[in-house]
């Protein structure tokens, strides 16, 4: 109750702030309208950031972020140059200096995202912290030119869940768990957690994410929000802390398909410091993909059902299938032509297959020492991945053996790196299982613009090909839902409210076309305003 009162007093002074500031510079202008925080869209600031109803320094929600992040643990540290930058983009405002569409809005980066300031990049480990790159990011070097605010890093599955066999989703040693808010103890699924609950929860306009199979797609369903999986090589992954070069991408996660549109707008594009990005068909222009956001994106789409994907859910997920049943008759309805049993034919032999993972194994133990070797500074003197796991089973913060190393101890008994003899076959059947046995096999033979799966099932098979996927709101586990708790048992995976969401897969470099789609979809569903949190954030 506390809690709630002082919350709401600092709303109300935010509130009263912008008002006075409206009425100090209107001279006729039109009315301050003062977005609700959880639900407040960046044209929507943007639009307030212009009529002087506020400035980027009350966009800072640092106070927003002491009085309730404790509940939910989504940021690891704040960014302690946040004021001072909104300030700096204050004055360029009034200058007439603006740097874009985004300029003085708030974003939070995951903590694999590298910076090159007072921020740590650590993974959510103890093992890199006091560790420093040698360069921003290219995303985030890209962020700041552009204008934003980097608010923060967020919290997230530690090592981007690629550390231990027993862990939870979005816990990590340096700052614990991080909640979902739709129901107590929320597993937020992982391990773009943190991002997905603080763009939830009106945190920050949006965030990014790092992705290698589903780290995006499926915390954003879990909380309610939309996220974007660029294809591998649209967006640079120079100075992040890698998983698979083949696999891993940089993307966006907003409250809506045209926040996530924008931002991926800001952070696209070749970088010679990363040579799959050079493959990219947008080296003069890209697409816009803010304009793709059109409502007639689905008509006179062909949009394929992989039946025998959605076979895999369980009978606890049948309210999963029934929204998506109901979601196919409103993408009919919007005027697409569905095509049922676009199946992937790979899809049994892959689902029992180890080769994906060993994929990964062999491809983090090679690419984490090109990282770690390239640091400008490295206290705990970690250099590959026998000397993480070292410092991981002897320090008392990372809470081993209780969460273990298994995954590590796996990969560094296989021995095997992706220059290795073996790897390449192994490479190659994977590829086939995302190939001509899944998605490109679907898309071709049906003609298919898309291909929609429930998130839950719909990460996977773009991840070993390196395709985009949208995910957007779907709907909530019903009332009467049996609660169930995740594997280790520290968190609930499903239970009444909680949020899943419908994903739009396609080409590589299709990101224009499945955000047309997406928005479509989203205009014509608005799931995310229908849902309510267990805990309550409003503002």
């Amino acid at each position: 109750m506390l809690l709630e009162l002082r919350y709401w007093v600092f709303a109300t002074l935010f509130m009263v702030h912008c008002l006075m500031l409206a009425d100090a510079t209107s001279h006729g202008a039109k009315e301050c309208q003062i977005p609700r925080l959880v639900e407040a869209t960046a044209e929507q600031l943007q639009d307030g950031l212009k009529k002087g109803c506020f400035d980027s320094v009350d966009l800072a929600y640092t106070a927003r972020i002491s009085e309730i992040d404790g509940q939910f643990g989504t940021i690891l540290e704040l960014n302690p140059d946040a004021l001072s930058i909104a300030k700096q983009l204050d004055r360029e405002r009034k200058q007439g200096h603006i740097r874009g569409p985004l300029h003085g809005l708030p974003v939070l980066l995951k903590d694999m995202i590298g910076t090159k300031d007072n921020m740590q990049t650590a993974a959510g480990s103890w093992a890199l912290v006091g560790a420093k790159v040698p360069a921003d990011s290219t995303v985030a070097a890209k962020l700041r030119e552009n204008g934003l605010v980097i608010l923060g890093k967020t919290s997230m599955s530690e090592w981007a869940n690629f550390r231990s066999v027993n862990s939870s989703n979005g816990w990590n040693a340096r700052r614990g768990y991080t909640f979902g808010a739709y129901y107590p103890d929320q597993d937020p699924n992982g391990s773009s957690s943190g991002s997905a609950v603080a763009v939830d929860l009106g945190l920050s306009t949006f965030a990014l994410g790092t992705e290698t199979s589903g780290s995006i797609l499926l915390p954003s369903e879990r909380n309610n929000i939309v996220g974007i999986k660029p294809t591998v090589g649209l967006t640079s992954r120079y100075m992040v802390i890698p998983l698979s070069e083949r696999q891993d991408t940089i993307g966006p996660l907003a409250r809506t398909v045209k926040d996530a549109a924008m931002l991926l707008q800001a952070i696209a594009g070749p970088d010679d410091k990363d040579n799959y990005t050079l493959a990219s068909p947008f080296a003069a222009k890209l697409p816009d993909y803010l304009a793709a956001c059109k409502v007639s994106g689905l008509q006179g789409k062909r949009i394929g059902i992989p039946r025998n994907v959605i076979d895999y859910l369980g009978p606890a997920d049948a309210p999963i299938v029934s929204a998506f049943e109901n979601a196919v008759t409103i993408i009919r309805a919007a005027g697409a032509t569905v095509v049922d049993n676009a199946n992937f034919t790979a899809y049994s032999d892959f689902y029992g297959s180890l080769k994906p993972a060993i994929v990964v194994a062999a491809d983090f133990s090679t690419n984490i020492k090109s990282y770690l070797k390239n640091l400008e500074q490295n206290p705990n003197n970690i250099y590959s991945l026998e000397d993480i796991r070292n410092f991981t089973q002897h320090s008392a913060l990372e809470d081993y053996p209780s969460r273990d190393t298994g995954l590590w101890d796996q990969t560094i008994a296989l021995g095997m790196n992706n220059t290795s003899p073996s790897f390449w076959s192994l490479y190659q059947q994977t590829l086939y299982y995302g190939g001509e046995g899944g998605l490109f096999g679907a898309l071709s033979r049906d003609k298919l613009d898309a291909v929609i799966l429930p998130t839950l099932v719909g990460f996977d098979i773009p991840a070993v090909v390196g395709t985009p996927g949208i995910t957007v709101p779907l709907g909530a586990y019903p009332d009467g839902t049996p609660v169930e708790y995740n594997t280790r048992g520290d968190l609930i995976q499903r239970a009444p409210g909680i949020p899943f969401g419908i994903s739009f897969l396609g080409q590589k470099w299709s990101e224009e076309e499945l955000i047309g789609m997406a928005y479509a979809f989203e205009q014509q569903t608005l799931v995310r305003n229908k849902l309510k949190r267990s805990l309550k954030v409003d503002s």
